[in-house]
């Protein structure tokens, strides 16, 4: 806590009455933190009504497919015994790579986040999509080590890697990796060697056409964890075909499987034409040929008005499940009914038929179905006995606990920076800066995991001048969203919604408010329809701004590679 004394020093030159007033003005957090005019929150719910989930109730022996709904893109797993560990892609959230554990591929725990912490992750000035791209996790059963090996678009990091003897347990600051590309993954082989293959562009010269990528792989020195200088090459040119000029070759793994070496690669962009192929050789530099039968994964040839409809299927990683079958996790789509994205990549689930010489996705070449069975022996959990929820559920914090829940994140800077659980509610202490910039925001976000959704707060406010602002947003982008709450205008308080398309910021309707006593915001979404309410009872909820459309939150229109995140907001740098 800062002393009155620490407080005039730095403030030699303001006068006693503007410093008293200033003074008595602000409200000293828990922390140790100075709060001024910070709201508190007492109550989240979050409950997804999808009818994909109503129509298709579950038989005995299924679950449902997405395993991770909502912002979940480009999954890896890994194994160690009965153990599986996966993450996911995270830009520029924090903390960031969220980490999650299962023993059984359908019930899932998270379990923190791979990158914590500042020292591994320096997102504070990049846009949303940018930062942490498509971790790969792996295990190492030579050093009984996890290692996780990615691209920061950040912080002068490039391509990197931490390790951990246990993933619960945190991870080692970055290792930055001296090459260029994207999407690395590591391989460690049974003879004790290791190799790094990744995404990168086509030497100088030699590119023959737009989205013209190719796969490179090195030696890794795992001792002194680098790539071996002078050992890379390139292993696939363009794709499976370059003839016919397949793009973004990417998020390639290698698998060892009766002797041989297998590369699995996304092909054709994480859009329409997403895809996943295999190569095959008898040594893990190649050289590899392609499947006949590739593609071995995706859903780009059926029509477009399909029932339940899953697109854009790739970015795959296999694993070896608990009943001696092999199981891919990749990430897709499910866009509401103007075809729009807003939920995001999110991750699925299938088994492998890898009983002839090639993997490939069983029904994974067909319209895919949003449930599946399960792995013998396994007994469907999600949502109970600390597992997470899946199909259509209800999250609800009244943030009575002292840590938060990990599916609570921040946006390119530590939450602990802003947010104090007071035992009576959670207390979000505003920065200086808005949702309009690329700056850490003084936001706690929930990602939006179902069309028809609603999501509920009641909070306590009192703003002081016209430029404290606090309530609610859906968020896409600093360039794309709707933000729904309290500020101050002359003596008085309203309630306001306001939507940024391109940066540029629009009030769709206003009411004044009185802020003496809590009140309870609520944003419901159906499909690409969005409703923004308040009640001052908790009961009785009126409309502000009518219905607005879902576009600007959509990947379609914002660009990006995101999903729509709820957040509880507080600035005291209003528009």
């Amino acid at each position: 806590m800062r002393t009155l004394k620490m407080i005039l020093s730095g403030w030699q030159s303001v006068s006693f009455v503007v410093f008293i007033t200033l003074f008595f003005n602000m409200e000293v957090s828990g922390k140790g933190k100075v709060a001024k005019n910070a709201p508190v929150f007492t109550q989240f719910i979050y409950q997804g009504e999808d009818a994909v989930y109503q129509n298709n109730p579950l038989k005995p022996g299924e679950f449902y497919n997405p395993i991770l709904q909502g912002c979940y893109p480009d999954p890896s797993i890994t194994r160690k015994g009965n153990d599986y560990y996966l993450v996911c892609s995270s830009f520029a959230m924090f903390p960031g790579v969220p980490i999650f554990h299962s023993n059984d591929l359908v019930n899932w725990k998270q379990i923190g986040h791979v990158l914590d912490r500042t020292s591994q992750l320096k997102v504070e000035d990049c846009g949303i999509s940018a930062g942490v791209y498509a971790p790969a996790i792996r295990y190492n059963p030579n050093n009984d080590t996890f290692y996780m090996i990615t691209t920061q678009f950040s912080g002068g990091f490039g391509n990197m890697v931490v390790k951990t003897k246990n993933p619960e347990d945190g991870w080692s600051d970055p290792i930055k990796l001296q090459f260029d590309g994207i999407d690395p993954s590591i391989f460690f082989d049974d003879n004790g060697k290791a190799y790094v293959v990744h995404n990168d562009a086509p030497p100088h010269g030699e590119e023959r056409y737009s989205g013209h990528r190719v796969i490179k792989i090195w030696e890794y020195d795992v001792e002194n964890d680098k790539v071996i200088p002078g050992s890379d090459q390139i292993i696939v040119n363009g794709g499976v075909n370059i003839e016919e000029k397949p793009i973004w070759i990417e998020a390639p793994h290698i698998y060892k499987k009766n002797g041989r070496y297998y590369l699995m690669c996304a092909e054709g962009g994480t859009g329409g034409w997403h895809s996943e192929v295999i190569f095959v050789s008898d040594h893990p530099k190649g050289p590899y040929q392609p499947a006949n039968s590739n593609p071995i994964l995706t859903q780009r040839y059926f029509p477009a008005n399909r029932e339940n409809k899953v697109d854009w299927a790739g970015h795959a990683d296999l694993v070896e499940g608990p009943d001696g079958k092999y199981y891919g996790v990749f990430l897709g789509i499910r866009p509401n009914e103007k075809n729009r994205v807003n939920t995001g990549r999110e991750t699925f689930i299938l088994p492998v038929d890898w009983s002839g010489t090639f993997p490939v996705f069983e029904n994974g070449l067909v319209p895919m179905k949003p449930t599946l069975k399960m792995p013998s022996g396994v007994e469907n959990q999600t949502g109970k006995n600390g597992y997470l929820p899946n199909g259509n559920f209800v999250f609800d914090d009244d943030f009575s606990t002292k840590a938060l829940d990990f599916r609570w994140i921040g946006l390119r800077g530590p939450r602990e920076e802003f947010v104090d659980m007071t035992g009576k509610g959670l207390r979000i202490i505003p920065f200086m800066t808005n949702l309009k910039e690329v700056k850490p925001t003084s936001t706690l976000f929930y990602r939006q995991q179902h069309h028809h959704f609603t999501a509920t707060t009641t909070m306590e406010y009192r703003p002081k001048t016209e430029k404290d602002f606090a309530g609610i947003t859906c968020y896409q982008s600093e360039q794309y969203h709707y933000v729904f709450g309290v500020t101050k205008k002359g003596k008085d308080c309203y309630l306001i919604l306001e939507r940024t398309e391109k940066g540029q910021t629009t009030v769709l309707g206003e009411v004044k408010v009185e802020a003496e006593q809590p009140l309870t915001l609520q944003v419901t979404g159906k499909g690409d329809e969005y409703r923004f309410d308040y009640s001052a009872d908790g009961k009785t909820f009126t409309n502000v701004g009518g219905t607005v459309s879902g576009d600007i939150l959509s990947t379609n229109v914002a660009g990006g590679f995101t999903g729509v995140m709820i957040g509880l907001y507080a600035t005291s740098a209003g528009n």
